[in-house]
């Protein structure tokens, strides 16, 4: 069962391939939101006309980025028969199997919907996807290459898929769940897929389900959660993994007799070879009464794949760094949660996870608090967190400004993890006399966290300060306060194009226009001397417009995710952003588009 996505190329009239695999819920997963985040601002925004997403022309489609390389299961031995289609289990293997499950049917778990969040708990609403195929959806999230370019986006997306929606129509509930875990984990949320994949009773996973699963437990670094669905797994499924966990899972149980027995069964039918061997031949010798001592080592390996990175992560072996370069990002955001590595070892997975999405400002800061408390930390790292310590705890304004300056590292291009750490410390700096280009980074920060009334007491600042980053300050307020409080006009914004540039001018356009901060006429005249359109002229910018109208706000969402599948901003074209932004705008996720619309411009 390899890790690859299909061939298949998503369109409105495009089938889905049959798929299978189900969810279970535990607990909520953290939100990444602050306390009031999207709650309606006090002062309304002004609302002039928006311009028409469906009568004005259309951006045209941007190249495909190059996709990070997939992150494969598939051992490097595996016969070319295992990747054969699981057999079908006949009626009487069906009923024997149905007869060993020992809860009710009161106590069964529906697939009809799905998911921990509910619009009370920062979910959408169970009709999210509307009357959308559930087919064209499961395409949408298979053939999404992620991670998305978009932080924001990220969390808006990850709200979507763990929201309880309604499975839609003509795709099996286990199917709905499969691909939402499956998107989830090239997001780098690996604790969220397990979230879904453990909410499907066990006797209704399906060939799909038990090979999302099995990449799941990989990615969380808990090859002992395959256990309970071992039994299960091998009765469909030929993926050689699951072969592995007959040592593995009999191991863990404290029978080193028959866990003996299966590992050398394994090798001598050729099953695993090599460091996926050895690693699994570690993992039995972790077991009780275990009497292997397995030497790890790296040499000649090209790749790292799901099984290599569960198992050395579980076991704490360390992974070469080079091998990270051959797998997505996503991977270093998996590593940010592993429980067997040190907080040393997790820190560049904290700072990705940050960068993603995965991780909340608080749970960055969080993270560099432990990094703090261990105190064998590298000089930089100590040097990261004591700055850190300036930012919150500083006796002065000016302290707190000079720790955030030295975890920006340059305050004309901050860095961008710099600002997620230190937006709660700007949130809480009082609107003083300071410098335009520190009060763009402060505000800056606190957009990176949704601290958008905080970043809005700085409006009158806007107007007053002038120089370097007078312009940017303005702008991050133009499209990222709660209501319209600095001025904008078609003026304004050819001044900022003059200042920042045609790339992030015509961004600012974009989201203005999106947001109706804008007039339709001066932002098709903007559109136009910058090279772009407004017009929906592709298949996309109809289907996301179309979308909006309906109110379904998870198809918008997943239609944003795949309009921002670029290396970087600076590849995003103008006009998906404005098509995002006014798609999001119109269903009512406003704090999210105008979020996504400062993160364009910090970022690009």
């Amino acid at each position: 069962m390899p890790c690859r996505r299909g061939n298949a190329k998503w369109t409105l009239g495009t089938l889905a391939l049959a798929l299978a695999l189900p969810v279970v819920a535990q607990d909520a997963p953290e939100s990444l939101l602050p306390p009031g985040f999207g709650d309606a601002p006090t002062s309304p925004a002004p609302s002039p006309s928006q311009p028409g997403c469906a009568s004005s022309p259309s951006p045209a489609t941007p190249a495909p980025a190059t996709p990070p390389p997939a992150l494969s299961l598939t051992l490097p031995d595996e016969a070319t028969a295992n990747n054969s289609a699981a057999q079908e289990l006949s009626a009487a293997e069906l009923a024997a199997q149905k007869a060993k499950y020992d809860l009710p049917q009161s106590a069964r778990r529906s697939l009809d919907r799905i998911g921990p969040l509910t619009p009370q708990t920062l979910g959408l609403e169970p009709d999210a996807f509307g009357s959308e195929s559930g087919q064209f959806l499961a395409i949408l999230m298979k053939e999404t290459r992620a991670p998305i370019v978009s932080r924001w986006g990220s969390i808006l997306l990850r709200r979507t898929l763990l929201t309880a929606t309604d499975t839609p129509r003509g795709i099996d509930g286990a199917d709905w769940v499969a691909e939402r875990a499956w998107l989830l984990l090239r997001m780098g949320e690996a604790d969220s897929a397990r979230l879904l994949v453990q909410s499907v009773d066990a006797d209704r996973f399906t060939p799909r389900l038990y090979a999302v699963a099995m990449q799941t437990y990989l990615a969380t670094a808990d090859p002992a959660g395959l256990c309970p669905l071992s039994a299960g797994a091998l009765k469909v499924s030929k993926e050689p993994g699951w072969d592995m966990t007959r040592a593995i899972c009999a191991a863990l149980s404290g029978d080193q007799g028959s866990a003996s027995g299966a590992l050398n069964q394994t090798r001598r039918r050729g099953i695993v070879r090599g460091i996926d061997y050895r690693l699994a031949e570690k993992m039995v010798g972790t077991g009780f009464n275990a009497r292997r001592s397995v030497k790890i080592e790296w040499d000649g390996i090209d790749r790292l794949t799901a099984w290599r990175f569960g198992l050395a992560t579980a076991l704490n072996v360390e992974i070469p760094a080079n091998l990270y370069a051959t797998v997505g990002p996503h991977v270093r955001a998996w590593e940010a949660r592993a429980p067997a590595l040190s907080v040393v070892r997790r820190q560049p997975g904290a700072d990705m996870a940050a960068r993603l999405g995965v991780f909340s400002s608080r749970a960055l800061v969080g993270f560099y608090s432990e990094l703090g408390a261990e105190g064998d930390a590298p000089a930089a790292l100590g040097d990261r967190v004591d700055a850190l310590r300036a930012a919150y705890g500083g006796p002065t304004v000016a302290a707190r400004l000079q720790g955030m300056h030295t975890i920006w590292q340059d305050s004309a291009r901050p860095d961008y993890v710099g600002l997620i750490a230190t937006a709660r410390a700007a949130a809480a700096l009082p609107v003083a006399q300071v410098e335009a280009r520190d009060a763009a980074s402060l505000v800056a920060a606190m957009l990176t966290a949704g601290y958008d009334r905080n970043a809005a007491l700085w409006a009158r600042a806007a107007g007053t300060l002038d120089g370097d980053g007078a312009s940017d300050l303005w702008a991050l307020l133009a499209v990222g306060a709660p209501s319209a409080l600095v001025e904008v006009s078609q003026s304004r914004v050819s001044g900022f194009i003059d200042d920042a540039g045609p790339a992030r001018g015509g961004l600012l356009v974009a989201a203005l226009a999106g947001l109706s901060r804008l007039s339709s006429s001066d932002a098709a005249a903007l559109a136009q001397d910058n090279g772009f359109t407004l017009a929906a002229n592709s298949r996309w910018a109809r289907a996301i417009g179309a979308a909006a109208q309906r109110g379904e706000k998870g198809t918008v969402a997943l239609l944003a995710a795949v309009g921002m599948q670029a290396a970087e901003w600076g590849r995003l074209p103008p006009g998906h952003l404005f098509h995002i932004v006014a798609a999001l705008h119109r269903v009512g996720l406003d704090p999210e588009a105008r979020m996504i619309a400062a993160e364009a411009l910090t970022r690009a």
